[in-house]
């Protein structure tokens, strides 16, 4: 009797449809979390192949910061129409404007943290009892703490010694009203993992990720985006530089790298040989030793 293997990248794939279709038969109300950077794409890809020829039952919700990159919004605009399926948005505009959050000041402000509460306020007001996401373990410390099913309070707060057993492939969706689960289909993936299956199903990605001439700033060790955003201090020039970007977020905090990789084959070659973690050039992240950690505590994604 012959045996039949997967390949790596498909037991990867296998366990990812596995976790999505059973968000579908444990929650109500699921949705994922989609900020239009390559992991929230791969989890979208994942779900179309789980419940495929159907459509993705689930909605695609995105935390606006307005501070994009316009690249991220048009291709988030134009997967959904490609996918006819909701999106959902909320404004970290609408927070502030509300009085919820108040705008950081000073040169390294940032409106990353101010999501916590847009998304919260997002996620009790739709009534999401579920949101994917795609968090990676290989990404930061306080994510390598993650379950594939993490529990979140009333208050949308995650506390990592208060998670429930996960034994083989048995996963426990139960919560009380008001509670809600993230969940992260994609925690056993590498950064290379991730390169290598894109370019596998040849999924289509911002070029962002891609080199490119952009106009940047050398701020913490990183080449920062120039925009309108960014409050220059006087010692800082303004250069142009083929650089891409490893991982998207706010365009204020987002620091690209130095490359020439502007085909998934290079950039499959250029992750193989990269010694720091994709998230080294996230100025967010280098505000203290535990500042990812802090902010999922209060609900970050």
């Amino acid at each position: 009797m012959s045996k039949y293997y997967l390949s790596y990248l498909d037991e990867l794939e296998s366990e990812a449809i596995f976790i999505l279709r059973e968000v579908w038969a444990q929650f109500q109300n699921p949705v994922i979390l989609f900020s239009g950077g390559k992991d929230s794409i791969l989890c979208t890809h994942l779900a179309k192949k789980a419940f495929y020829p159907s459509k993705i039952p689930f909605s695609l919700m995105h935390v606006d910061t307005g501070h994009n990159f316009p690249e991220t919004i048009n291709f988030r605009d134009q997967l959904i129409n490609d996918l006819g399926v909701q999106l959902i948005v909320g404004s970290v505009q609408e927070s502030i404007d509300q009085g919820r959050v108040a705008e950081e000041k000073g040169r390294s402000a940032t409106r990353n943290a101010l999501q916590i509460t847009t998304l919260l306020d997002a996620i009790e007001s739709n009534k999401v009892d579920c949101a994917i996401g795609g968090g990676r373990r290989d990404e930061e410390k306080a994510r390598a703490k993650e379950r594939f099913f993490s529990h979140r309070d009333d208050f949308g707060q995650w506390d990592p010694k208060n998670q429930r057993p996960e034994l083989w492939n048995l996963f426990n969706g139960k919560h009380f009203e008001g509670e809600h689960f993230r969940v992260f289909p994609i925690s056993n993936w590498t950064e290379m993992d991730v390169w290598n299956y894109i370019l596998r199903e040849k999924i289509e990605i911002p070029s962002l990720y891609l080199a490119h001439e952009r106009e940047v700033v050398w701020r913490n060790n990183s080449w920062i985006p120039n925009s309108e955003f960014l409050v220059l201090e006087e010692h800082e020039e303004v250069v142009t530089k083929k650089i891409r970007f490893r991982t998207l977020g706010d365009i204020t905090i987002t620091g690209g790298i130095e490359s020439e990789a502007d085909t998934l084959e290079k950039i499959v070659q250029e992750v193989s040989a990269m010694r720091q973690t994709e998230r080294g050039n996230r100025t967010d992240d280098k505000r203290s030793e535990n500042a990812m950690e802090d902010r999922k505590k209060l609900g970050y994604f």
